[in-house]
C-alpha cells in the first residue's frame, strides 16, 4: 500500500526522495526490519493471548527426555509468522504483482488448513487433528491454483534469446542484436548440468505436433506433488524447539538470492540463468518471511515459549514450495531442503521396513530408534539444542551448495 502512495508522491507530486520506494532492495530491507520487529514485539502479546485461551500443547508419551516439561506450552504460534509476514508485504510490495498474489494466497490457504488442524487437536481434544484426506485435499487444491496460474496467466513469462527471433540492425555500427522475447514456458532449471534447462512439455513430445499445448497435464501434477511433499516435510521437521523455523529461514534466504538474481536482467544475463520478468518482487515477500522466522525463533528457541503448530509448519512448507516453483528452482528442493527430505525419508523408510519385517519375520523391526530423524538422535542421548544447532549447520551447508549451482555446471 505504501508503495502506491510513494509512487503517487514521486510521479504526480514530484516529492523529493519518494522515488526510493521504486527500489526492491530498499523495500526488502524495510520489510525485513518490520517483520522482525512485529514478530519479536507483538509475538509476546500473541503468546499471552494463546495462553489465556488455554491453547496448550498436549504432549504424547514418546519416552523422550524433557518432553513432559513442554506440556501446556502454547501452540498455534504460526499465527506470529503469518502476521509478521503479511503486514510488511501488504505495506511494501506491489500488490498487483502475480507472484505476490500467489504467495499471499498460499500463506492464507495453508495457514487456514494448519489452523483448523490445530483447532481440532486443542479444542476438540482430538489428537489426530484434521483427517489426513482433508489435508491432502487442501494441498492438492493449492497445487491446482498455483499450477494453473503459473501455466495459464499471461503475466508469468520467461525471457529468452531465440535464434529465430526478430533482430535489430544498428545502422551506426555493424552489429546485429537479438531482440529479447518474453514467452510462456514450462521450462525449469536442472542443477549441475551445463545445458541446465528442462521443459516439462518435452515429456509429451512423442504425441506429435502441438504437444506444447498439453504441457499442463505434466506441469500441474508436478506442482501438486511438490507442494504436498514440501509442506509435509516441514510439518515432520517441526518436532523440537527451533528446528523447523531455523532450517526454513536458511532455505528461504537462499531462495531469496535466486529470486533476486532471476528477477534482475543484468545479473541473470551475467550468470547466464533464466530471466523471469517481475519475479524480483518476491524478494520483498521473502525478506518479510525471513524476518518473521528469525523473530519467531526469539520465542521458539530452546526452551520454547511457543510452538508453531501445523498453522506454522504447513504454511512454511507451502511457501517454500511455491517460491521454488515460481523461480524455476524446484529441482533444487532435494538439495536446498535436504533437512525436510531426510525427515520425510526417515519416516517412510522406518514404516516400510517395519511392515516388511513384520510380514516376513512376524515382528516389526526398526532402522532408526525413532522417526522422524531428529527423534532418533534424541533417543541416542543428544540434547535437543545440540541437534538443532547441527541441523542448522547442515542446512547452511546445503544452502551454500545450492547457490554454488549458479556457476557449477
Amino acid at each position: 500500500m505504501l508503495y502506491y502512495l510513494f509512487e503517487y508522491l514521486d510521479k504526480t507530486l514530484n516529492v523529493s526522495g519518494a522515488g526510493v520506494f521504486q527500489y526492491i532492495t530498499f523495500r526488502s530491507g524495510l520489510a525485513f526490519l518490520l517483520s522482525l520487529l512485529l514478530s519479536t514485539i507483538y509475538g509476546k502479546r500473541i503468546i499471552n493471548f494463546l495462553r489465556n485461551q488455554q491453547v496448550g500443547e498436549t504432549v504424547r508419551e514418546l519416552g523422550l527426555a524433557g518432553q513432559n516439561e513442554k506440556a501446556g506450552t502454547p501452540t498455534m504460534g504460526g499465527l506470529i509468522i503469518i502476521f509478521a509476514t503479511l503486514v510488511p508485504v501488504l505495506l511494501f510490495a506491489k500488490l498487483h504483482n502475480i507472484y505476490i498474489v500467489l504467495l499471499i494466497v498460499t500463506t492464507l490457504w495453508m495457514g487456514t488448513i494448519g489452523f483448523i488442524d490445530d483447532y481440532i487437536k486443542i479444542f476438540k481434544k482430538d489428537k489426530q487433528g484434521l483427517k489426513g484426506i482433508f489435508k491432502v485435499i487442501g494441498q492438492v487444491g493449492l497445487g491446482l491454483i498455483v499450477g494453473s496460474v503459473l501455466y495459464f496467466s499471461p503475466a508469468v513469462t520467461v525471457r529468452e534469446n531465440l535464434a529465430n527471433s526478430p533482430v535489430i540492425k544498428q545502422t551506426t555500427e555493424n552489429v546485429i542484436n537479438q531482440t529479447p522475447v518474453e514467452v510462456k514456458s514450462t521450462a525449469t532449471t536442472i542443477p549441475f548440468f551445463k545445458n541446465n534447462e528442462f521443459d516439462y512439455a518435452e515429456v509429451l513430445a512423442w504425441t506429435g505436433e502441438g504437444y506444447q499445448n498439453w504441457a499442463w497435464l505434466i506441469f500441474i501434477p508436478v506442482v501438486i506433488f511438490i507442494i504436498t511433499a514440501v509442506s509435509n516435510g516441514a510439518n515432520l521437521t517441526d518436532g523440537i524447539d527451533g528446528l523447523a523455523a531455523g532450517t526454513s529461514a536458511v532455505s528461504v534466504l537462499a531462495l531469496g538470492i535466486f529470486t533476486f538474481l532471476s528477477g534482475n536482467i543484468i545479473f541473470s544475463n551475467y550468470l547466464n540463468i533464466m530471466y523471469i520478468p517481475n519475479s524480483g518482487e518476491m524478494t520483498v515477500f521473502i525478506s518479510a518471511f525471513v524476518g518473521a522466522l528469525i523473530g519467531f525463533l526469539w520465542y521458539n528457541s530452546y526452551p520454547a515459549s511457543v510452538f508453531m503448530g501445523d498453522t506454522g509448519s504447513l504454511t512454511i512448507g507451502g511457501i517454500i514450495a511455491v517460491l521454488a516453483i515460481a523461480v524455476r528452482k524446484e529441482m533444487l528442493i532435494p538439495l536446498l531442503c535436504g533437512i525436510f527430505l531426510a525427515e520425510n525419508l526417515s519416516v517412510v523408510i522406518q514404516v516400510a521396513y517395519f511392515k516388511y519385517t513384520k510380514k516376513r519375520f512376524g515382528e516389526g523391526r526398526r532402522i532408526f530408534l525413532m522417526s522422524p530423524l531428529h527423534h532418533h538422535y534424541q533417543k541416542k542421548g543428544y540434547h535437543e539444542s545440540k541437534i538443532v544447532t547441527r541441523f542448522w549447520i547442515v542446512a547452511i551447508m546445503l544452502a551454500i551448495l545450492s547457490i554454488v549451482t549458479l556457476k557449477l555446471r
